[in-house]
């Protein structure tokens, strides 16, 4: 019964965990956006290609052999084997088209939002080394100390220090 009861604890800290979460939103988004994407493609980017010859992407083909027949009714091949580039152009438009709205609609704000809040955050101070006044500190007590062992000079004052003999 405990081990049930840990599989089960363990199925669910998984489910709740914010990555699946968000990858279940984002493929439900996703199924959304492709029928955006098809509706672009069937009603902007078909009917420019269509001036050019057939709306229809998936009439675009090529025979492979000499003999290649279709029927006149259905259009389905009788004959031959032919290469349905028509189809793969249409998949490829449709991956481009959806890769660039991803990018420009959705990655580009984002990461132009993430900069600007990166921003406005204070820049973490770096370990601020020693003062012009504390180095010139050391440098007057390791001269003094060079010519004659005498003591230096307490830090924070200013002046030279006279030797006791």
């Amino acid at each position: 019964m405990s081990e049930s009861k840990g599989v089960l604890q363990g199925f669910k800290e998984f489910l709740m965990r914010g990555n699946v979460i968000e990858l279940a939103v984002a493929v439900v988004v996703g199924a959304a956006f492709t029928n955006i994407v098809n509706a672009v493609v069937k009603g902007i980017i078909n009917p420019l290609v269509g001036a050019l010859g057939s709306q229809n992407l998936d009439h675009y083909q090529s025979c492979l052999t000499a003999t290649c027949a279709t029927d006149p009714k259905t259009g389905a091949f009788t004959d031959g084997i032919y290469i349905l580039w028509g189809s793969v152009l249409s998949a490829a438009l449709t991956f481009l088209i959806t890769a660039a709205v991803v990018y420009f609609l959705m990655i580009l704000p984002i990461n132009k939002w993430k900069e600007r809040q990166a921003a406005r955050k204070p820049a973490e101070e770096a370990p601020l080394g020693p003062t012009e006044i504390e180095l010139l500190t050391e440098i007057r007590d390791a001269l003094i100390a060079q010519r004659g062992g005498t003591r230096p000079v307490p830090s924070g004052t200013i002046g030279i220090q006279k030797t006791h003999e």
